[in-house]
């Protein structure tokens, strides 16, 4: 019982050093995530500006609610591509800061260098989200009277899981794939944005679509979501989005470990762990 729990401290030390590691690095290129904030605060107005456009034309549609409905989206959107990005650059960080070796050696499971990883992504896109949806909801001067903030956070968080376990899947692509892997891990997100209905109902796609679109826990976080904020929902009514949110997040996380340990043993087979390009 003892060596168990010394085994159970030094990975969980192990897991906390990965995520100190990723303060320091967030904070060392801190200008330019403040310049990609803005970007995508100056992304999030344009799309939101979409209903500002209904209005405009003389829509009858109630423009407050969907431009709401438009912003969480943009900001679910942008949430799960900072959990992409963190998850699929856990290769490239190594590979630009020299360490590659070093932490694919270190005495830490790969279950917990990856939980490292998705904590700090997890931490950090949560708390940019929030001022991202702050700010554009007060540049708007949106009125959300119904709002139930705390049931819509509590559902991105589990929702996170599940991504973190499709972002283990992705995240092996540049392992495998030194030269596009990154880019086809954007590719794997922008298939999540057009069947999970970020900016449209998904009842408006194909029936194919629409069977895709129940495979993707952005679908379930952003019903779940805006339930939450247009509808003032609890928890407690959003059951039918928790759930597949819960089995989804427990199958993608196991089997997401075993695709990045399939890719790392590849790479190290074939010398593609430390190539660049």
């Amino acid at each position: 019982m003892r060596a168990l729990a010394t085994t159970l401290r030094a990975e969980l030390v192990g897991a906390g050093g990965v995520v100190e590691r990723n303060f320091y690095l967030t904070k060392r290129y801190i200008w330019w995530d403040l310049a990609w904030f803005v970007w995508t605060v100056a992304n999030t107005l344009t799309i939101v500006f979409i209903a500002k456009g209904i209005e405009a034309t003389g829509g009858t549609l109630d423009v407050n609610a969907v431009m709401t409905s438009l912003l969480i989206g943009a900001v679910i959107w942008a949430y799960l591509g900072v959990l992409f990005e963190f998850l699929m650059e856990t290769v490239a960080w190594e590979r630009w800061e020299g360490t590659i070796e070093y932490t694919f050696m270190a005495p830490l499971s790969r279950a917990m260098h990856l939980a490292g990883q998705g904590l700090f992504a997890i931490a950090y896109g949560l708390l940019r989200a929030v001022f991202l949806f702050v700010a554009c909801a007060f540049f708007f001067r949106l009125s959300m009277p119904d709002a139930n903030f705390l049931a819509a956070f509590v559902v991105v968080a589990i929702a996170s899981v599940s991504f973190l376990g499709i972002g283990a899947m992705t995240s092996v692509l540049p392992l495998i794939s030194p030269e596009k892997g990154t880019q086809l891990g954007f590719v794997a997100q922008g298939t999540l944005l057009v069947v999970s209905g970020v900016y449209y109902p998904v009842e408006v796609l194909p029936g194919w679509m629409q069977l895709l679109a129940t495979l993707s826990p952005a679908t379930y976080a952003l019903e779940g979501t805006r339930e939450a904020i247009l509808e003032g929902a609890p928890l407690s009514a959003m059951w039918d989005e928790v759930w597949p949110l819960l089995l989804i997040g427990g199958v993608s996380i196991p089997l997401g470990l075993w695709v990045f340990r399939r890719g790392e043993l590849y790479a190290k087979k074939t010398g593609k762990l430390k190539r660049s390009g």
